[in-house]
């Protein structure tokens, strides 16, 4: 059981360098993210401390909705119809600030269009508690304020928004289908 969790958990650990969001941020997007375990293309709905991850690859977990404000993760297993309850955690967290965790510096590189947006690209340098310093590039588009990609200088990983559009985004989204029933053992 934990092998079909852990696919959901990297994806959204590889976005885990942008802060949490402040505000009321809602829009639908298509994120694709490399890892050393390849790309992998996910749709995703956001509003304010919700999210739901479509995930466009083989396997049991095909959706994943988070709800921080729960404190509960929900991964849907449709072809079975069940569902797996996990408690949040900060590797779940979908950060979408402009500004990253802990940085230090920031250096303007250039400009550049992507997916349709002007953006900025930056140099960023972050510094963990323990002392580590870890650098960035990112990508935020001027038009949208929005963080459209993020990835690491030495090439270890990467997350892109693509599509991003920002709107209203439905509750139904973020609830558990009626007709799924808890997996054994689980809430």
């Amino acid at each position: 059981m934990k092998r079909w969790l852990a696919f959901p958990a990297l994806v959204v650990l590889a976005s885990s360098g942008f802060p949490a969001t402040s505000g009321a941020l809602e829009f639908t997007a298509d994120r694709v993210t490399h890892t050393d375990r390849g790309f992998h293309h996910t749709r995703i709905f956001y509003h304010d401390g919700m999210w739901r991850l479509e995930h466009n690859e083989r396997g049991p977990v095909s959706i994943t909705i988070v709800r921080a404000d729960r404190n509960q993760v929900w991964h849907l297993l449709p072809a079975t119809h069940h569902y797996k309850t996990v408690s949040y955690h900060r590797d779940y967290a979908l950060h979408l600030e402009t500004t990253l965790d802990n940085e230090t510096s920031r250096e303007t590189i250039g400009v550049q269009d992507l997916d349709g947006h002007p953006t900025v690209l930056y140099e960023v340098v972050t510094t963990s508690p323990g002392g580590s310093r870890e650098s960035y590039y990112q990508w935020i588009a001027t038009d949208i304020n929005f963080p459209l990609k993020l990835a690491k200088k030495d090439g270890d990983w990467m997350v892109e928004y693509r599509h991003v559009k920002l709107g209203p985004v439905s509750d139904v989204f973020f609830q558990l289908p009626h007709r799924y029933v808890p997996m054994d053992g689980d809430q």
